[in-house]
């Protein structure tokens, strides 16, 4: 099967592969939360799935078979790095839009806090959390990315989800549970 056949010409080619790679580095920071290294993973990934593009048995599952590979870079790459830790530095993110600086710090405080929220997740928790609730993979996808079974893969959504509000709560700024009291002045 024809690589170009299976992405159908090349000017789809280049804009298929730049939103392939811009999901897949996604997903990759939202495991190991370093720029570089998702970088590479997901660099890595697309390179062999290119190599192996005539592996591919149904051209509809492209995706899934690539976030399997990225899953499994993933691995070979935590393997390597047996002292690997989640790191807690977050970067800011900078919006292209017309919207006033106070609502540009809001939404970036609450990105920081949801981003902090999943890093404290486990990471079995915290993929299959990325892969069904950001790339809206199904359970039977992510349960083959992850080569695990459907099982394990609605408990661990059902914990990191639970976890994770939990979590927000937890992070979230001191609540405005102070509510003024009422007077009847007479």
């Amino acid at each position: 099967m024809s690589l170009l056949f299976l992405l159908s010409g090349e000017t789809s080619l280049r804009s298929q592969l730049k939103e392939r790679r811009a999901r897949l580095y996604r997903v990759a920071y939202s495991w190991c939360h370093d720029r570089t290294l998702a970088d590479d993973l997901a660099q890595e990934a697309l390179a062999r799935g290119l190599a192996r593009i005539h592996q591919l048995r149904d051209p509809a599952q492209l995706n899934s078979w690539l976030f399997k590979i990225l899953h499994n870079c993933w691995r070979d790459c935590f393997r390597c790095q047996k002292g690997f830790q989640d790191l807690d530095e977050l970067e800011d993110h900078h919006y292209a839009h017309d919207e006033t600086p106070e609502h540009l710090h809001s939404r970036s405080q609450i990105v920081n806090r949801v981003r902090a929220a999943v890093a404290l997740l486990p990471m079995g928790q915290r993929q299959v959390l990325t892969l069904v609730d950001l790339e809206e993979f199904s359970y039977n996808q992510v349960a083959d990315i992850l080569d695990i079974p459907v099982g394990t893969v609605m408990s661990r959504l059902c914990r990191g989800r639970q976890a994770l509000k939990l979590q927000l709560i937890e992070l979230a700024p001191a609540a405005k549970s102070k509510s003024a009291v009422l007077r009847s002045v007479k």
